[in-house]
């Protein structure tokens, strides 16, 4: 079972595309909208290193930004 959390806020682009893709594949995440949460902001900084979006944590792998081939490789490991 896949643990993905997506990290990211309403006015961004990027995150839209990125959720879309994942529920086209059927995938089950947690949507973080940093900015409503400051916590998990700060989590998602301290993963990543990033301030920017989206950012996804798929089985403690880290993605930064909208990466097709990326999310496609760390969804089959």
């Amino acid at each position: 079972m896949n643990k993905i959390i997506v990290y990211s806020t309403k006015t961004c682009p990027y995150c839209v595309i990125a959720k879309e893709y994942l529920k086209s594949k059927n995938v089950n995440f947690e949507d973080v909208d940093v900015s409503f949460d400051m916590q998990r902001g700060l989590e998602m900084v301290r993963k990543s290193g990033q301030q920017g979006v989206p950012v996804l944590d798929i089985n403690g792998k880290i993605i930064v930004g909208f990466n097709k081939q990326a999310i496609d490789s760390a969804l089959l490991h």
